[in-house]
């Protein structure tokens, strides 16, 4: 057998530790990190890595670990995952969501079990198989630990990145959370789409609600929810009809928010329209801020656009032969007999910090012939794809 292929021992010690990981809640609204920065840090010291827990943003501690390389003048590897998960709805999970139980089949069902506390353990395994097989990496291997981002990062990674020990960790390359895919291939994300939350404030004349008056907020909202909901058909028809394009390579645009007025009978002055826009690679950012800043002024006079949060996700990561970290993932999956499909990931993840400063970051997590389940009701890993995802 290969000295890389995990005994039995091993492979019981790898399952019970992911499922000891998942029953941290760590969901938000109030997610327990600090429970799981206790627990990582033990297991850092079962497998001799350094470990720092330092905070960016009072209450939201991030976590670091380091295995030591031969040169650690090289530039280093970065294997990051976040801590935090998204909130359930316990009535509709077969089991408690925070109990890992794994059925007869070897599915383990827990609110983090994709999404992604199993690439962490992952990440903490495949160490430990190394460091037990004594492999000594030349550049330092740091592994880190996110608070927040599935509420957007902003506080953890989003000010970890500016930091001065961030800095001192010269990282080359970074690795972190990509999706389950149902096929046998692994699907890999090498860009992001860049995040615009949008707040379009549109002011009207107010007035009694029985009277047809003109300049009135609701018809300019009407206006502009027809001229949104064109182009977002034009980015429907775009990836209905163009061969081979996924979704993260169009621009998605969605009324999710709509708030305003004081009564049934009474003309609002004012109604505000929220939207989530997630804009593909491929599109000119300030191009795309003035066409926005256009619909406003087509749908009439005191329409105006704010932004909520408004990230420039960066260049893709370069998956030419030119980029070294690149040609090492793929040349290693190759040899493997993995089929990666290399894509834009569709949502967020904290590697669009790391992209956006001109790091190579590659969006891997090892599930295939698994359903995408994140964020769902009963979440779940199957125990022998967490494992292989391990080798």
């Amino acid at each position: 057998a290969s000295p890389l292929v995990l005994s039995e021992p091993e492979r019981q010690q790898a399952v019970e530790n992911f499922r000891a990981y998942l029953r941290i809640n760590t969901m938000h609204p109030r997610p327990d990190c600090v429970s799981a920065v206790a627990w990582l840090r033990g297991q850092a010291a079962e497998l001799g890595l350094d470990s720092e827990c330092i905070e960016c943003h009072p209450g939201q501690p991030v976590l670091i670990m380091r295995w030591p390389g031969s040169e650690p003048n090289r530039t280093s590897l970065l294997l990051n995952s976040h801590m935090d998960v998204v909130p359930v709805f316990p009535k509709h999970w077969r089991c408690d969501p925070f109990s890992a139980d794994m059925d007869e089949q070897g599915n383990i069902y827990a609110r983090g079990a994709q999404d992604m506390k199993c690439v962490a353990v992952q990440y903490l395994e495949a160490l430990r198989k190394l460091k037990a097989a004594n492999y000594q990496p030349k550049r330092n291997i740091y592994l880190s630990f996110m608070p927040d981002e599935e509420v957007t990062g902003k506080l953890g990674m989003g000010k970890f990145c500016q930091s001065d020990k961030f800095r001192s960790l010269n990282v080359g390359c970074a690795m972190d959370e990509g999706l389950a895919n149902p096929t046998e291939a692994f699907t890999v994300y090498y860009g992001e789409r860049s995040v615009w939350w949008l707040r379009f404030e549109i002011r009207g004349q107010p007035g009694h609600g029985s009277r047809l008056m003109e300049d009135t907020a609701g018809e300019k909202a009407a206006k502009l929810i027809q001229r949104l909901y064109r182009f977002r058909d034009s980015q429907v028809e775009r990836l209905e009809r163009g061969r081979g394009i996924r979704l993260g390579e169009v621009t998605t645009l969605n009324l999710t928010q709509m708030n305003g007025g004081v009564q049934t009978n009474v003309l609002p002055e004012k109604l505000c329209l929220d939207v989530d826009c997630r804009i593909a690679p491929d599109v000119n950012l300030v191009h795309f801020e003035a066409e926005l800043r256009r619909w406003c002024e087509e749908a009439g006079p005191g329409v105006s656009l704010e932004f909520m949060q408004k990230f420039d996700a960066g260049k893709p990561t370069d998956t030419s032969e030119r980029n070294p970290w690149w040609s090492a993932f793929a040349g290693s999956c190759q040899r493997l007999g993995m089929t990666i499909e290399p894509e834009i990931f569709p949502a967020a993840t904290d590697s669009r910090y790391l992209r956006s400063l001109g790091i190579s970051a590659i969006g891997f997590s090892p599930m295939n012939r698994t359903p995408v389940l994140l964020h769902d009701h009963n979440e779940f890993l199957n125990r022998e794809v967490f494992l292989r995802g391990v080798e």
